[in-house]
């Protein structure tokens, strides 16, 4: 476990992210799948939490869970505060544009736009007036250390390069949660260990609070806390 700095007053006691008996099954024709069976956690402001469990364990379930990107079957969530378990997908749809920045594995780069477009399009759907956009994406994209690529598409960058435009455009509408998912899975060692620490830089020093899922027990080290899912359930480290 690493050391921490003292959390500032933005961390506050209640938990950004709740999941109570939470259920997710799937039909398949006339079966039904269970992927989450009645998992409950709770993440606290500004922590970083590494999901993690074998394959078919409910990791992508439950990052779609966590992510808004999808709702219970039965159970609830909160965001906030707020119950989110039965909005419609438009109604999820604003709220993961203002709380949520998303990382993927596969990097989900828009190939015919520029690295300083891709960071901006987040924040059309925000009406972010375009001068703003603009200004907003170089810096972020110089945070990165890519203001000499600004003007590529990504067939133009590393791997390594590719997710850290993906990490800026997490960021561009200052989003309270980061949800990495397999944020290292299709990188070198080095590049990974690149975005690990920018990862952790970002949780430290701006206090975000980053939330990964993963399979790579060598990425349990950058994280506060390790909940582990087993069989749809929560079997370590709910809260």
């Amino acid at each position: 476990m690493k050391n921490k700095k003292e959390k500032s007053v933005a961390c506050v006691k209640d938990p950004i992210i709740k999941l109570v008996d939470v259920w997710k099954v799937y039909k398949m024709g006339t079966v039904e799948v269970p992927a989450l069976c009645g998992m409950s956690m709770e993440v606290m402001p500004c922590e970083f939490v590494a999901i993690m469990g074998p394959s078919g364990s409910g990791k992508s379930t439950a990052m779609n869970m966590v992510g808004c990107l999808d709702v219970p079957t039965k159970g609830e969530i909160y965001l906030s505060g707020n119950n989110i378990s039965h909005l419609s997908e438009s109604d999820l749809a604003q709220i993961r544009g203002r709380k949520i920045g998303f990382i993927f594995q596969q990097f989900n780069l828009m190939h015919t736009l520029t690295a300083i477009e891709n960071v901006a399009m987040p924040m059309i759907f925000q009406d972010v007036p375009s001068y703003e956009r603009e200004k907003q994406a170089k810096k972020l994209l110089e945070l990165m250390d890519l203001g000499d690529r600004l003007n590529h598409k990504p067939a133009e960058l590393s791997g390594g390069q590719q997710q850290r435009v993906a990490i800026a455009r997490a960021l561009a509408n200052d989003p309270q949660v980061i949800l990495a998912d397999e944020p290292t899975g299709n990188l070198d060692s080095k590049s990974g260990e690149e975005v690990m620490k920018l990862l952790t830089k970002l949780h430290e020093e701006e206090d975000k609070t980053v939330v990964m899922v993963t399979h790579d027990a060598n990425l349990s080290k950058y994280a506060d806390r390790i909940v582990r899912l087993k069989d749809g359930k929560v079997v370590e480290g709910g809260t």
